[in-house]
C-alpha cells in the first residue's frame, strides 16, 4: 500500500477544487438561469444563498475529508462505524457516476462546436441557422459519440497520473488559462455598442422580476455550482495536510465560483442585448444563442474559439473529480491500482452514457417518465440525488460528528475563534437542511400541490 496521496501546495487544491465547482454549472447553467430568472435580483440572492448556504455545506465536507484521510465512503465508517451514514458516500459516488456519463455528451457537444469553429463551418450563418445547427449536431450519433469518447479519453488521461502530476498539474494550466481567457472575452463583450444594456441586467436587481420560481433557482444553484452534496469536496480533502487553512480554502473556492459566474454574465449577456437576441433563451444560449452573437462582432470567430476553449478546461476540469471519486473508493489510495481503475471506470462511464448521447437522436423517441433519457439522468442527478446527499452530509456533521472534533480539525491551520465556529455551525444545522428541504419539495412539485390546495 502506498502512502497516502496529497496535493503539493495550497494553491495545486484551491485550483482543483475551485475546477470542479467551476463547471457546467457557472458556465452553461449559470447565464440562462439568471436570463430566466431575473438578471440582477437573481444574481444578488444567488450570490447570498451562496454564501449563506453552500460554503457552510463546503467547509462540512472539507472537515470530513481532511479528518479522515479517507475515500468518499470509508470517511464516514471511520467518523460513524457499525451505521447506515456510509450510504450518503456511497450516493455522491453513484450521482459523480451517472453525472459523468451524461456531462462527457455535453463535453463532446463543446469538442464539436470547437472543430468546426477551427475549420471555419460556422462562419457567416444567422440565428436561426445556428439553432438548426445546434439540432443537427446533437441529433447525430457517430460524430456525437466520437466527440464523447474523446471527452472521456482526455478525462481518462490526466487521472490516471494521479492527484499531483495529473489533477493538480492539468488544473494549475487549465484554471489560469480560464480566468484569462474570460478577461479577454468580459473586456471584448464590454466594448459592444449596447453593453451597458447586458452589464444593467445582470448587475442591477429588478425585484420585480423576481418570483418564487427564481427564487428557487437562485437557492438549487447555489448548491449545484459548487458540486456540493456528492462527497467530491470530501474525496479531494482528504489529499489535505493539517498546515491547510480550510475556512480560507472554502471561502477562497466560493469567491472562484462566485467570479467565474459574473464574468460568464459578463461575457455573455452584452452581446445579447447589443445583438437583440432572447435573454431568456435557456440552455441553448450557449450552442445555439452564443454563436450568433460573436458571428456578428469583428473578429468574432477568435473569441468564440477562445470561449469554447475555457468551456472546454471547465467541463474537464469537473469531469477530473467526478472520476477521481469513484476511482479513489475503488482503488483504496493503491497507486499501483490508479491507472487500470481509471482505464476501467472511464470505459464504463463512457458506456452508460452512450444512451444520453444517443438521446436526441437515435433515441429520441425512448421516453421513461416523459423524458428522453439524458434528461431523465440529469434530473436524477441535479434534482434528486444531490439534494439528499447534501442533506444527508449537513445532518452528519452537525449531529453525528462530535462539535469538539470538528472545531479541533476546524482550527489546525487556522486561527478561527468559537463566534465562527458556531456561526458556521448552526447555519449548517439548521439553515442550509431547511434550504435543501425546500429546493427538493419543488423539484418534487410538492410546493405547487400545497400552493394549488390553499389557492
Amino acid at each position: 500500500m502506498s502512502k497516502h496521496e496529497q496535493w503539493t501546495s495550497k494553491l495545486g487544491f484551491i485550483l482543483a477544487a475551485a475546477g470542479s465547482a467551476i463547471g457546467l454549472g457557472a458556465i452553461w447553467k449559470f447565464p440562462y438561469v439568471a436570463g430566466t430568472g431575473g438578471g440582477g435580483a437573481f444574481f444578488l440572492i444567488f450570490l447570498l444563498f451562496t454564501l449563506l448556504l453552500g460554503y457552510p455545506l463546503l467547509l462540512g465536507e472539507f472537515l470530513i475529508g481532511r479528518n479522515t484521510q479517507s475515500d468518499a465512503i470509508t470517511a464516514y465508517k471511520k467518523l460513524a462505524p457499525n451505521s447506515l451514514w456510509h450510504i450518503t458516500g456511497r450516493i455522491g459516488v453513484i450521482a459523480c457516476f451517472l453525472v459523468l456519463s451524461f456531462y462527457s455528451v455535453v463535453g463532446g457537444w463543446i469538442i464539436l462546436y470547437l472543430f468546426k469553429a477551427l475549420t471555419g463551418s460556422l462562419q457567416g450563418l444567422s440565428q436561426s441557422q445556428f439553432n438548426q445547427l445546434f439540432g443537427d449536431i446533437i441529433a447525430e450519433p457517430f460524430s456525437t459519440l466520437i466527440a464523447q469518447f474523446i471527452f472521456m479519453l482526455l478525462t481518462i488521461i490526466v487521472v490516471a497520473k494521479g492527484v499531483q502530476k495529473g489533477i493538480e498539474k492539468a488544473s494549475k494550466f487549465m484554471m489560469p488559462a480560464l480566468f484569462v481567457l474570460f478577461i479577454v472575452l468580459v473586456f471584448r463583450s464590454l466594448s459592444l455598442d449596447g453593453a451597458m444594456e447586458g452589464v444593467k441586467f445582470l448587475l442591477v436587481p429588478d425585484f420585480s422580476n423576481i418570483t418564487s420560481e427564481s427564487i428557487l433557482f437562485a437557492l438549487g444553484q447555489a448548491f449545484f455550482a459548487l458540486s456540493l452534496g456528492v462527497s467530491v469536496m470530501v474525496t479531494y480533502s482528504s489529499y489535505l495536510p493539517k498546515t491547510q487553512n480550510l475556512p480560507k480554502s472554502a471561502l477562497s473556492i466560493v469567491m472562484m465560483n462566485i467570479v467565474i459566474s459574473l464574468l460568464a454574465g459578463l461575457a455573455i449577456f452584452p452581446g445579447v442585448f447589443t445583438f437583440g437576441l432572447e435573454v431568456n433563451a435557456g440552455p441553448t444560449l450557449i450552442f445555439a444563442v452564443l454563436p450568433a452573437v460573436f458571428n456578428q462582432m469583428p473578429f468574432g470567430i477568435i473569441f468564440f474559439i477562445a470561449f469554447l476553449l475555457l468551456f472546454l478546461f471547465a467541463a474537464l476540469t469537473s469531469a477530473f473529480s467526478m472520476i477521481e471519486i469513484i476511482v479513489a473508493t475503488t482503488a483504496k489510495n493503491d497507486s499501483t491500482k490508479r491507472k487500470k481503475h481509471t482505464w476501467i471506470i472511464g470505459i464504463f462511464i463512457f458506456i452508460v452514457g452512450i444512451p444520453s448521447c444517443l438521446s436526441y437522436g437515435l433515441m429520441a423517441d425512448f421516453h421513461l417518465f416523459d423524458k428522453i433519457f439524458f434528461d431523465l439522468i440529469d434530473f436524477t442527478v441535479s434534482n434528486v440525488l444531490m439534494p439528499i446527499g447534501a442533506l444527508a452530509i449537513s445532518i452528519f456533521v452537525s449531529l453525528k460528528v462530535p462539535k469538539s472534533v470538528l472545531f479541533e480539525e476546524l482550527k489546525q491551520g487556522s486561527n478561527v475563534s468559537k463566534l465562527f465556529f458556531y456561526a458556521w455551525f448552526y447555519l449548517l444545522k439548521y439553515l442550509t437542511p431547511i434550504a435543501i428541504i425546500i429546493v427538493f419539495l419543488d423539484v418534487l412539485g410538492v410546493l405547487d400541490w400545497f400552493a394549488g390546495f390553499f389557492s
